[in-house]
């Protein structure tokens, strides 16, 4: 490979002492592809399989702690200890690539598809839609279910021990439950789960620690705790990136093994809530850690420059989404100098050749803009 890249190829360290081979992770992205009832489905064991081998971790799809936080058809689960034994296999998938395996578990909240959750009922902080065409009002959750809830993340984290993953991702970002109650928009709630900025950080503090709590009891050795947010939202009111420092500031504090930052481009630069517009969201970011936890950057990473990029802007490592799913072999060709044949186009007879199931297909043909897309 060439000098410049090296830095992409050196071990990395968690605070828990786990360490990774190199310093590129695949971003969990959702496929569409499990089977009605939740389980693993054969064609995403293909699909972990081939992309698996040239990183250090594969962060999965997120996986639903709860029957009513399932927000995707063909969306896998990690509700019920029925799982365990499919869950088992995708752990097995990823580990014989040679790299860790990461379970991203997750809520949909008011995102949810009423189809897809029992009663068509869908739940959130408040009673507030998504502003999005055709969105149903959710549910506020009452503080009991708000209890459970927290419970069942803590019992995802015990399935995802118990299947052998090498550790697990809180999704706090893309809109879904746990970032719906540290939104103002989301989450208009008096009691102590809303009401003023550290209120709306209780319920994302409180998974934190059950999760952190069920790793002390469970976990027969070190056990990757990450969590994932996203740093602004559109909608008014929402979280700024002034409302992100002040809840980085207290995450960084928790003992977490990292921050996971979801981003479009990872050069985005701040919409609203700082005075210096013209920084960008990871160095705002990077300057409120200030070293206490690793952080992860995400967005708009196709090339081994863009690698390179993101790396030297001081971020621990760099998680590759849409470009590994166009290039599984991302990795081996900038390992092996070839760094200038790295696809950035899926062609459309290119499905079986890129082991992409039917689900995750449809969405790559049917989303204008989402990928790039040509004909021979």
């Amino acid at each position: 490979m060439k000098d410049k890249y090296k830095d992409l190829f050196s071990p990395y360290t968690f605070p828990n002492g786990v360490t990774l081979k190199n310093r590129i992770v695949i971003a969990p992205m959702t496929h569409w592809s499990s089977n009605p009832d939740g389980s693993v489905s054969e064609v995403e064991l293909k699909y972990y399989a081939r992309r698996s081998s040239g990183v250090s971790a594969v962060i999965t799809a997120c996986a639903y702690v709860l029957p009513n936080g399932k927000a995707f058809h063909g969306q896998f689960a990690a509700d019920r200890d029925e799982m365990i034994p499919g869950l088992r296999k995708v752990v097995k998938t990823i580990q014989e690539q040679g790299a860790k395996a990461i379970l991203q578990i997750h809520h949909g909240g008011r995102l949810c598809p009423p189809e897809l959750v029992p009663n068509g009922e869908i739940v959130s902080a408040s009673a507030v839609p998504a502003e999005k065409p055709g969105m149903k009002t959710p549910r506020a959750l009452t503080e009991n279910e708000i209890k459970e809830l927290v419970e069942a993340f803590g019992e995802a984290t015990r399935r995802a021990i118990e299947a052998g993953f090498d550790g697990v991702e809180i999704h706090g970002a893309n809109g879904y439950l746990i970032h719906q109650f540290f939104s103002p928009h989301s989450n208009r709630r008096t009691d102590r789960y809303g009401g003023t900025l550290e209120k709306r950080m209780t319920l994302p503090l409180e998974i934190i620690d059950q999760v952190k709590s069920v790793v002390a009891k469970y976990a027969k050795s070190p056990f990757i705790v990450g969590y994932r947010f996203s740093p602004e939202e559109p909608e008014t009111p929402g979280i700024t990136m002034a409302d992100t420092i002040a809840f980085v500031d207290v995450l960084a504090g928790k003992g977490l093994d990292y921050l996971h930052v979801s981003l479009h481009d990872f050069r985005s630069t701040p919409r609203v809530g700082v005075k210096d517009l013209t920084k960008t969201r990871i160095e705002y970011l990077l300057e409120t850690i200030n070293g206490r936890v690793p952080l992860i950057g995400v967005g708009s990473i196709i090339t081994a420059d863009d690698a390179k990029e993101a790396l030297d802007t001081g971020i621990s490592l760099v998680a590759i989404g849409r470009e590994m799913i166009v290039d599984p072999d991302w990795m081996q060709k900038i390992e092996e100098g070839r760094e200038n044949e790295i696809a950035t186009c899926i062609y459309t007879d290119q499905q079986e050749e890129l082991v992409i199931p039917d689900g995750l297909w449809d969405q790559i043909l049917n989303r204008p803009g989402w990928f790039p897309v040509k004909e021979r």
